[in-house]
């Protein structure tokens, strides 16, 4: 059902300042920028690498404000991961298999997502206690 590790999402509270340390710590690239507002972050996704299931990046999540999950998530644990996302070849295949095994769903269809992919998340205490993030690229 996996086919790769899409990103890891991190939670910060100042998106330029992170994405500056990640740029010149670890020399990665910025390969897209969004504000979403339905999820209430801006974001950049840094490119990792290539691989025969897809490419993998850091994502950094800004809040738009305090009152979003991610500003919620700051507030309660700070800086650091907030969601593991996992490729897959189709999202709502994904779901319904998941789902099918007992898993709670935080979607129960896909939404809009980074770089024009669809998306979903799975229930973090049915999950051993990780966001978990399913994504379909946009090709697919």
């Amino acid at each position: 059902m996996f086919m790769r590790i899409d990103h890891v999402g991190i939670a910060c509270h100042n998106l330029e300042e992170k994405i500056a340390f990640f740029e010149r710590t670890f020399d990665l690239t910025v390969v897209a920028r969004e504000i979403n507002e339905e999820q209430g972050v801006k974001e950049a996704m840094l490119h990792i690498a290539d691989g025969d299931g897809g490419a993998s990046y850091i994502q950094l999540l800004e809040p738009l404000s305090p009152d979003t999950p991610v500003g919620r998530f700051l507030a309660k644990r700070g800086e650091g991961v907030h969601h593991v996302a996992f490729g897959v070849p189709d999202v709502a295949r994904a779901l319904e298999e998941i789902g099918g095994k007992g898993i709670r769903l935080l979607d129960e269809k896909p939404r809009h997502g980074s770089m024009g992919s669809s998306i979903a998340f799975l229930h973090p205490k049915d999950v051993g206690g990780m966001l978990t993030e399913l994504v379909q690229a946009p090709d697919h």
